[in-house]
């Protein structure tokens, strides 16, 4: 085709054409690019059910304006019919009604049931709390804004340089700033005197 012996109007149809085309081509690679991370795929056994594989998934449950807390996984899948989020390498807060962080975890694996409104924290759970305790445990469940956190299986407790605690099982106040320690206990307290 030569473009010499084309009228200015064709001219003007082709040069229009060719910009829509490359619009198109444009947003169809942009779509690929912000979403070649998210694969989403329609199960064929059950139309109701959808899963979502995804890097980088970030959940949190706030209400009249204050955080109550929020995860974040490093990949994660989501499944519509269960309602659950199963999360790998999981950090996050809890907050308290001041929108402060009152205690935060790290832990390689977690959930969140939608249904149950709770999250749970699997294998290498690691805690912090407001007053700088920490906990290391292997399971965390947290049930909901008024109930006690637990964390079960070889918990092992330690405030600053006057605590070492080890233990089955540890409720944690709601307001995070208090624990009681259940089961098989060894406690190891100190004075000002012994840690100098």
């Amino acid at each position: 085709m030569d473009l010499r012996n084309l009228s200015k109007k064709q001219k003007a149809y082709i040069t229009v054409f060719a910009a829509i085309v490359g619009l198109l081509a444009w947003a169809f690679i942009s779509a690929g690019v912000i979403t070649h991370n998210f694969n989403r795929s329609q199960l064929q056994t059950d139309q109701d059910r959808q899963e979502a594989l995804i890097d980088g998934i970030i959940l949190t449950e706030t209400k009249d304006e204050k955080k109550y807390w929020e995860i974040y996984g490093e990949t994660g899948n989501y499944d519509s019919k269960n309602g659950v989020a199963l999360l790998n390498n999981v950090i996050g807060n809890f907050y308290d009604d001041e929108n402060n962080v009152s205690m935060s975890f790290e832990s390689s694996r977690g959930t969140y049931n939608e249904k149950k409104e709770q999250i749970i924290l699997y294998e290498d759970t690691f805690i912090v709390l407001k007053d700088l305790t920490t906990l290391r445990a292997n399971r965390l469940v947290w049930s909901g804004r008024d109930i006690p956190v637990v964390a079960e299986g070889n918990v092992r407790i330690t405030r600053k340089t006057d605590l070492l605690a080890t233990a089955n099982k540890v409720e944690i106040s709601p307001d995070y700033d208090r624990f009681k320690i259940i089961g098989n206990t060894v406690s190891k307290v100190y004075s000002d005197k012994e840690t100098k």
